[in-house]
C-alpha cells in the first residue's frame, strides 16, 4: 500500500507539472503576443509624431524663428508624452518582470521601450516645464551673437580671432565677450538642473546624472572607473605638454607663463589643441571644395553620402544654428547634416566627423524593427565621427585626399602626429572638467558652481583662473544646459575610435603602421565598418557590438597605445 501511494503521489505531482508546465507555456506564448501587438499599436503612433518632431527640430534650427522653436518644443512634448502613457508602462513593466519576453529581437526593444518608458515617468505638467525651459535656453544660445565694442562677431569670427590674434587685450576682450551667453542663461540652468532632479528623484534614482547614465545602459560606477584611469594614464603627459604650450605662448604674447590665462589658449574652453606646432594645416584647405572632398571621400571607401548631402544645410546664414549636428529625420534613410563650412581645418574635420554620424545612421539595417534602427550607444556613432574627424589633421590623409605631394607630407609628419596626440590629451583633460562638473552639478545644484567651474579647470585643464572673476562661465557650455549628462560620451567614443582603428589596421589593412593610415580607396572598410557596427543598430547591448566588431569589450588601452605611450 505504502508502495501504490508513493506511486499515485507522484503521479499527481508530475501530472500536476505537466499542466503547470502547459499553462506556462501558454502564458508565455500569450505575453509574446500581447508584446507583438504592443508594439504594432505604438509604433502607429510613435513614427509619424517622431518623423514630424525631427523636421520641426530641423526648421527651427535653420531659421532660428520664435514660432519655429515654439512647434519643435510643443512636438517633443507630445512625443515624450507618449513615452510617458502609465498606463502602457505598467504593461512593458508587467512584461519585463515577467521573463516571458525570451525572443532575442522582442527581448532588445521590450529593455529599449522600458528604459524610454521609465525616463518619462513624470507628472506631464512638469514634462512640458522642463521641455520648455530647454528650448527657451537652446533658442537663446543659438541666437546668441558675442559683441566686442561696437562689432557683432559670428562664431566663425571669434575662433578667427582666438586662434591668430596675438593681442591679449583683444583676445580677453573676445574671450569675455563669448561668455555673456553663459550669464544669459545661467539662473535658468539652475532652475533646469533642479527641475531634471525632482524628476529623476520622482522615478526612483538619486539624481538626473544618475538616471542618465543607467537609463542609456551605463554603470555610473563603471564609468567613474574608466574617468579615473583616464586621469591617471594622462596627467603627466599632459603636464609635459602643458609646460612646452606655456612655453610657447609666453614668447608668443611676450608675457611670463605665470601672466597666461585661459584667453590665450586659442578657445573658449581649451578643448582644442592650440596650434603650437609649426604647421599650417588651414592653408590646405583654402579654396578647396570641403564639402565635395567629404562626398568623395565617403564614396571612396564604400559609404556613400552624396544622397545625405543633398539633403543637409552645410553653408551660413543669418539666425541658423552656428555650431554642427547629423540628425535621422525618420530611421528610414532621411538623415541631414547642419555645418556652416568655411575652407579650413576646423570645418573639414566638422564634416568629416558630422558624416561619420551620416553614414551610421544610413547604413543601419532597414529590417531590424524600428525601434532597434538606432546605433548601439550614443558614445558608438560618436566613435565613428571621431574616428573620421582625426583625419583632416592627417598627412597620410592630406596626400591621399586632398593631394598634398610626398615631401610636403613628409614635412609635415612629425609636427601633425604631435598636434594629433597634443589634441586627444587635451581633449581627455577637457572632457574630465565636464563630466565632473555635470555630476557635481546634480548632486549639489546649490553649491558655488562658478568656484567648482575654476576649481574642475584649474586641476585637470591646468589653466589659471582669472582673477577676482566670479561669473557663471561654466553656463556658456550649451552641453550643460541642452545635451545634459552626455559629453562623457565623446571620450568613450575616442576610446573606441581607437579600438576599432587598431583592429581595421592590422585585421583588415593588414599593417603595423598605426599612423601612415588613410582607408583611402579602401572598400573593405566602409564594407566591415557597415556590417559589423553600422547594420546591428541597437540590436545589442553595445558592450556586445563592440566585443563582436573587434574581439574585445571597450577598453582604453588602444587610446593609451596611439596617444600617450
Amino acid at each position: 500500500m505504502k508502495t501504490l501511494t508513493l506511486c499515485l503521489t507522484a503521479l499527481v505531482l508530475a501530472t500536476g507539472l505537466l499542466f503547470t508546465g502547459c499553462g506556462s507555456q501558454n502564458k508565455k506564448e500569450e505575453n509574446m503576443k500581447e508584446f507583438e501587438a504592443f508594439i504594432k499599436d505604438f509604433e502607429s503612433k510613435l513614427i509619424p509624431l517622431y518623423k514630424e518632431t525631427a523636421l520641426a527640430s530641423w526648421e527651427a534650427n535653420i531659421s532660428g524663428k520664435d514660432e519655429d522653436y515654439k512647434k519643435a518644443a510643443d512636438l517633443e512634448f507630445e512625443l515624450n508624452k507618449l513615452f510617458s502613457d502609465k498606463t502602457s508602462f505598467e504593461k512593458i513593466k508587467q512584461l519585463k518582470e515577467s521573463g516571458d519576453i525570451t525572443d532575442a529581437l522582442l527581448s532588445r526593444q521590450l529593455t529599449v521601450l522600458y528604459n524610454a518608458f521609465l525616463g518619462n515617468q513624470m507628472d506631464t505638467v512638469k514634462m512640458k516645464e522642463i521641455i520648455d525651459m530647454e528650448t527657451e535656453i537652446e533658442k537663446k544660445f543659438n541666437t546668441f551673437r558675442a559683441v566686442v565694442g561696437k562689432d557683432t562677431l559670428t562664431d566663425n569670427k571669434i575662433e578667427e580671432i582666438l586662434r591668430n590674434s596675438t593681442n591679449s587685450e583683444e583676445l580677453k576682450a573676445t574671450w569675455l565677450a563669448t561668455k555673456k551667453s553663459g550669464q544669459n542663461v545661467a539662473a535658468d540652468v539652475i532652475v533646469l538642473v533642479k527641475k531634471r532632479n525632482e524628476m529623476a528623484k520622482d522615478l526612483g534614482f538619486k539624481n538626473f546624472h544618475e538616471m542618465k547614465l543607467k537609463l542609456s545602459e551605463q554603470d555610473p560606477e563603471e564609468i567613474e572607473k574608466i574617468f579615473d584611469e583616464l586621469d591617471s594614464l594622462t596627467r603627466d603627459g599632459f603636464a609635459k605638454l602643458k609646460d612646452e604650450m606655456d612655453t610657447y605662448f609666453a614668447k608668443r604674447y611676450k608675457l611670463k607663463k605665470e601672466e597666461l590665462m585661459p584667453w590665450h589658449y586659442q578657445g573658449r574652453f581649451f578643448q582644442e589643441a592650440p596650434k603650437i606646432y609649426p604647421v599650417d594645416l588651414d592653408k590646405y584647405y583654402n579654396g578647396k571644395d570641403i564639402i565635395k572632398i567629404t562626398d568623395d571621400y565617403y564614396k571612396s571607401i564604400g559609404m556613400d553620402v552624396s544622397d545625405l548631402i543633398q539633403k543637409s544645410d552645410l553653408k551660413e546664414k543669418p539666425g541658423k544654428n552656428q555650431h554642427a549636428f547629423c540628425t535621422d529625420i525618420d530611421n528610414e534613410g532621411d538623415v541631414r547634416v547642419l555645418c556652416n563650412v568655411v575652407d579650413n581645418e576646423y570645418w573639414m574635420n566638422t564634416m568629416l566627423h558630422e558624416y561619420g554620424h551620416a553614414a551610421y545612421d544610413k547604413y543601419i539595417d532597414r529590417s531590424l524593427p524600428f525601434l532597434l534602427r538606432d546605433p548601439a550607444h550614443t558614445f558608438t556613432t560618436e566613435a565613428i565621427a571621431e574616428l573620421f574627424g582625426r583625419f583632416a589633421t592627417n598627412p597620410q590623409w592630406l596626400k591621399d585626399v586632398v593631394g598634398i605631394s610626398d615631401e610636403e607630407k613628409k614635412a609635415i609628419e612629425e609636427n601633425t602626429n604631435k598636434s594629433l596626440r597634443l589634441q586627444m590629451l587635451v581633449f581627455s583633460r577637457w572632457s574630465q572638467v565636464m563630466y565632473r562638473f555635470e555630476k557635481a552639478m546634480y548632486e549639489n545644484p546649490d553649491q558655488d558652481l562658478n568656484k567648482l567651474w575654476w576649481d574642475l579647470v584649474e586641476k585637470y585643464q591646468m589653466l589659471k583662473r582669472p582673477a577676482d572673476r566670479n561669473e557663471p562661465d561654466w553656463a556658456s557650455k550649451i552641453h550643460i544646459a541642452a545635451y545634459p549628462c552626455y559629453y562623457h560620451n565623446y571620450l568613450l567614443g575616442e576610446l573606441f575610435a581607437s579600438q576599432l582603428h587598431y583592429y581595421m589596421t592590422k585585421n583588415i589593412l593588414k599593417s603595423e603602421d598605426y599612423h601612415n593610415q588613410s582607408y583611402a580607396g579602401n572598400k573593405e572598410i566602409g564594407k566591415y565598418l557597415t556590417e559589423k557596427v553600422f547594420m546591428p543598430g541597437a540590436k545589442y547591448y553595445w558592450n556586445d557590438m563592440i566585443e563582436k566588431a573587434t574581439g574585445e569589450k571597450l577598453t582604453a588601452k588602444y587610446y593609451a597605445k596611439q596617444f600617450v605611450e
